[in-house]
């Protein structure tokens, strides 16, 4: 080597180590400046290393304003990226900064490659949530047409004609909603840069299969009903409900059990009281003169709609066919002919009462009813005896004076009709005819004493009065 080369050489090496000190002494002085964090600084993820606390905040903070991104891992490998400038994603330090320097400042400011001098800040992370719901309705895990909604196994809708089955579940790459929001609210709140859709479990999931035993055993009840008939008996005549019918009253079957729709039931047996109720409604008489009336009145049948409807969507549900008669809030003695064979008539036109027994005539009795002239006419219609009493004083409005317009002793009294009703009238010579018309009763029906005797041993409480002009 000749001597120019080496001192060239030397030359060379001196300007090396010149420089490696100089640079040496730069990165010494900057990490002795206690103002400043040292090198490689890291807080919340951003390198703040030679920046002062407040030049380290804004850093921070403008680094998450201008390059925050969270990446969402989908299925498969794919990813999307929601940008925070997509949702006005901030991030605000709070408070920490300043005994971060201090704490470097106290371990002799310690940087190098082999020093871990990152830090993580509790901050106030704030971002608009409408722009972040749109932003998650666009994702493609969300919205894209290539999407298979997984479902569980379930049971196929009615049909008329086919029976219930079992429907096989699905297991797609449909996501929960309500997981994504909240895994996402999350790692906003966190800071994160990434978050794995299969690791937080935002994927739905089958949870009933078609080997269900529950599943399994709701799809035999629910084929029951299809096959059930439910009987309605109204005398001679019925009412069938079936199992069709019943099907599409059917809202749904879950492990609390089938559910029927109670406003359809309950408007099945609204039509059955329209049909089959007769208490209030007119209907035909055959009186003992061979004429056909019509009558209406209290007295008759009428379903008890509430109870009914409760007690039909129970037999539903047990998928059990049967013959039911309905529950009656009030009922008469038959359910063909309201007043069967059993009845008291008493014609008015004819000023006479009947007694059937059997549908025979066992006693009979002319009468006299209440004065037409005084308008106190008895009414007419279908009743029924209330009661019946001895030894009774009937009495008539009571006056100012306190005494009453009428006071009459009747040993045998059997009203029907409020407070009107059959009695003797012992202080009467003569009963039908004419005497009605003008010198009636005050509404009740009298009868001559024996007649009014033998009458009371026969009649009982609930025995249909039908009453006629």
């Amino acid at each position: 080597m000749s001597r120019r080369q080496s001192h060239a050489g030397t030359v060379g090496i001196i300007a090396f180590l010149t420089a490696v000190f100089m640079l040496a002494g730069s990165v010494v002085a900057l990490a002795d400046d206690a103002s400043k964090f040292v090198p490689g600084t890291k807080i919340n993820g951003v390198l703040v290393g030679g920046m002062t606390v407040e030049e380290a905040k804004v850093q921070i903070e403008g680094f998450y304003g201008r390059e925050y991104q969270l990446t969402i891992k989908a299925k498969g490998g794919a990813s999307e990226v929601i940008k925070g400038s997509d949702i006005q994603y901030q991030v605000v330090i709070t408070d920490g900064l300043q005994n971060i320097l201090a704490q470097q400042n106290s371990n002799g400011r310690v940087a190098g490659p082999d020093i871990d001098n990152s830090s993580v800040l509790k901050s106030t992370v704030t971002y608009q949530e409408e722009k972040l719901k749109e932003r998650l309705d666009s994702l493609a895990c969300v919205s894209s047409k290539d999407i298979v909604v997984t479902q569980n196994a379930r049971i196929s809708a009615w049909q008329e004609g086919q029976p219930f089955t079992v429907i096989a579940e699905v297991q797609g790459n449909s996501v929960n909603r309500k997981k994504l929001d909240e895994a996402v609210k999350a790692a906003l709140t966190q800071e994160n840069r990434q978050l794995s859709l299969e690791e937080k479990n935002c994927y739905d999931t089958v949870t009933v299969t078609s080997t269900d035993s529950e599943l399994v055993a709701r799809c035999a009840a629910l084929n029951q009903i299809r096959d059930m008939k439910v009987t309605y008996l109204f005398g001679s005549q019925s009412e069938v409900l079936t199992g069709e019918q019943l099907c599409t009253w059917i809202d749904g079957a879950d492990q609390t059990g089938i559910h029927i729709n109670g406003t359809k039931a309950a408007e099945y047996i609204q039509s059955l009281a329209g049909k089959y109720d007769t208490a209030g409604k007119a209907r035909a008489f055959k009186a003992t003169d061979g004429r056909d009336l019509s009558l209406s009145g209290a007295y008759g049948w009428r379903i008890n709609q509430e109870a009914e409807t409760q007690a039909l969507i129970a037999i539903i549900k047990t998928g059990q066919s049967q013959e039911r008669t309905p529950q009656y809030s009030l009922a008469a003695a038959d359910r063909n002919v309201d007043w069967g064979s059993t009845y008291v008539e008493a014609d008015m036109a004819a000023q006479h009462v009947y007694l059937y027994q059997n549908g025979s005539v066992v006693w009979d009795s002319p009468c006299v009813t209440g004065n037409v002239s005084k308008k106190l006419t008895t009414p007419e219609g279908i009743y029924t005896l209330a009661y019946k009493q001895t030894d009774r004083v009937l009495r008539g409005d009571k006056k100012p004076d306190g005494t009453y317009e009428y006071e009459s002793h009747v040993d045998y009294w059997m009203p029907f009709n409020g407070g009107i009703g059959f009695h003797d009238a012992s202080w009467r010579s003569k009963f039908g005819g004419t005497i009605y018309q003008t010198g009636g009763s005050h509404g009740c029906i009298n009868l001559p004493p024996q007649k009014a005797k033998a009458l009371y041993g026969l009649i009982y409480t609930g025995i249909p009065v039908i009453c006629h002009y």
